[in-house]
């Protein structure tokens, strides 16, 4: 039987993060990993009373990193051979989430599962930004190559993970976590301003991901040619 660890990358997230890792943590994960990316409101505090959970592995960075870093942590203390990804912030997260993300990866129908959270502000079925979600399963060897990129892509993470997916012509699907909330960056910022400059911050470090990494991708890409 294949191992399969769940890692939770959080950033003030005090909100949300004990329902999260409380609800991951319930579920037959051989490991949760949670990586604490430098927070600086309660949820070191949180994640501290949670210790007694027997699957829960907790890693403390001293300072924000950002989420390529956390993430490419988290994958760097998980012995699992399937990893999944969770968001710290979501609410309404169930069971049969987690089934949806593993199974395909598990069964070999797919190498990367990314999940969409159907409860966003964008209509789920036309969103163009459901490649960016948090929500994910993979085989731990496919991402290995990538840890020493991601620790620099930040919020490009995803941006960066996708591409190189793409470019080795892996088997990517799609499902739909209905139920799943995931709040927008204006129901937690707390103002239009402060929101809109995440929103801009974001955007910056995704089109950084894709103007660092194409010569990269361009060279997988023609190699993959080549084969033919």
């Amino acid at each position: 039987m294949r191992k399969i660890s769940a890692i939770i990358c959080a950033y003030n997230e005090e909100k949300t993060i004990k329902e999260v890792v409380t609800t991951v943590c319930e579920y037959f994960f051989d490991e949760v990993i949670v990586v604490n990316d430098g927070s600086t409101d309660g949820t070191a505090n949180i994640l501290g009373e949670l210790k007694f959970l027997p699957s829960l592995r907790y890693v403390a960075l001293p300072e924000n990193k950002g989420k390529g870093y956390a993430m490419a942590t988290g994958i760097e203390h998980a012995t699992g051979e399937i990893i999944v990804f969770i968001d710290a912030d979501l609410s309404n997260l169930k069971e049969e989430h987690f089934e949806q993300l593993i199974t395909p990866v598990f069964s070999n129908e797919a190498d990367m599962i990314l999940g969409q959270a159907t409860e966003t502000l964008i209509n789920y079925k036309i969103n163009p930004f459901k490649s960016f979600t948090g929500e994910r399963a993979l085989l731990k060897k496919d991402v290995l190559p990538l840890l020493v990129k991601m620790k620099t892509s930040k919020f490009g993470v995803e941006t960066f993970i996708n591409l190189y997916y793409q470019a080795q012509g892996k088997r990517v699907k799609y499902v739909m976590l209905e139920g799943l909330k995931h709040p927008t960056k204006f129901d937690k910022a707390g103002s239009k301003s402060r929101a809109i400059k995440e929103f801009v911050l974001e955007g910056h470090q995704i089109a950084l991901a894709l103007f660092n990494n194409f010569n990269s991708l361009t060279k997988i890409v023609n190699n993959q040619i080549n084969k033919f």
